[in-house]
């Protein structure tokens, strides 16, 4: 059984920053590329940067330029470093397994996310 634990949130002030990360226990397919979401208070729950198995990354136009999305050489650690925080960076962050393209698929069978990690950036 899959399990993605987040950690790593808290609160911080704008301009400031935040390192998290993810622990991934389980077998993960190596189609299945990793990500992190957000979800603000009544919004919708955003993709906003995905990594590969080999290392292959894309950011959403929301923090392209200030996040980094990371993992470690066994995919059993997720990292996102987030630095230039704004205030419209409060959310929960979730971990999860993801597909991004035909080559890059992650089967339903194996889609997992984890809790998430509340990060509330304030002015």
């Amino acid at each position: 059984q899959v399990q993605l634990a987040e950690s790593g949130g808290g609160s911080v002030q704008a301009g400031g920053s935040l390192k998290l990360s993810c622990a991934i226990s389980g077998y993960i397919f190596s189609t299945c590329a990793l990500g992190w979401y957000r979800q603000a208070p009544e919004k919708n729950l955003d993709l906003i940067s995905t990594i590969t198995a080999d290392g292959a990354t894309n950011y959403g136009a929301s923090v392209k330029g200030r996040f980094t999305i990371s993992q470690d050489n066994l995919r059993d650690t997720l990292y996102l470093e987030m630095n230039n925080l704004k205030t419209e960076d409060t959310a929960m962050y979730y971990c999860a397994t993801v597909s991004v393209d035909g080559y890059n698929y992650c089967p339903p069978e194996q889609h997992f996310r984890g809790r998430g990690t509340q990060v509330t950036v304030s002015s």
